[in-house]
């Protein structure tokens, strides 16, 4: 285990380190000590490396990230695992704002809350969280999955593409072409593989479906107040 210490090396000395990893690294598992809330730690990984923060994080931890796994003991703030493309970010208490905007793949889990715009524009980011999320997540969700263990706030999925929501509480409301769909066999193949991937327990026959009516692909005059 490599440690690295915030308070005494600095940021940029600790992600140009992080960042000078390669796929053919021995330097597998490294820990960064006294994050402090600091912004933007190991954002734009790109080995399969293993990075623990011990505590809780600012903006845009583990943003572009590729290939490595992130491990963050504490809580994060706003856009963590932003544009996120592979690997994985576990956040052990709760997320801010607009988590995992725009991720185009990877895995990202919550084991506390998250709060709004949870995946915002996914592309592809399959998004785990065991507690509640926040209102208008998934606003333009255009691929991939979110999995809510809890309740989720006002507005899910407006305006939303072909992502894929799975919520196991209450939806307090849903967005512009947002409805309930089917849970069909796949869906549940699907909902408990993710439930897997992210360590939790829980049954996927509890989760209720959702996802876009498909009604705002095109301009439609019928459909002008829901634009």
């Amino acid at each position: 285990m490599q440690t690295l210490d915030l308070q005494d090396v600095g940021l940029r000395t600790v992600n140009a380190t992080l960042h000078a990893q390669s796929e053919q690294t021995n330097q597998t598992a490294w820990e960064v000590t006294n994050p402090r809330g600091a912004h933007a730690i190991a954002c734009g990984l790109d080995a399969p490396i293993e990075v623990s923060v011990k505590g809780s994080t600012g903006y845009y931890c583990g943003g572009m990230n590729q290939q490595a796994t992130i491990h963050i003991e504490g809580s994060a703030g706003p856009g963590t695992g932003e544009n996120i493309m592979s690997g994985k970010i576990v956040i052990e208490g709760d997320a801010s704002q607009y988590l995992g905007a725009t991720g185009h793949g990877g895995l990202i889990v919550v084991k506390g809350n998250a709060s709004s715009r949870c995946g915002i524009s996914m592309k592809g980011v399959d998004i785990v969280v065991q507690g509640n999320i926040g209102h208008m997540s998934a606003f333009m969700g255009q691929s991939g999955n979110l999995v809510v263990c809890g309740d989720a706030g006002d507005a899910l999925g407006d305006s939303c593409y072909e992502a894929r929501f799975f919520v196991r509480g209450k939806v307090k409301s849903l967005g512009a072409d947002c409805v309930q769909k089917e849970m069909r066999p796949e869906h549940l193949e699907l909902l408990t593989s993710l439930l897997e991937a992210a360590g939790i327990d829980a049954d996927p026959t509890e989760f209720t479906r959702y996802g876009s009516a498909r009604t705002l692909y095109h301009f439609d005059v019928d459909n002008a107040g829901a634009y």
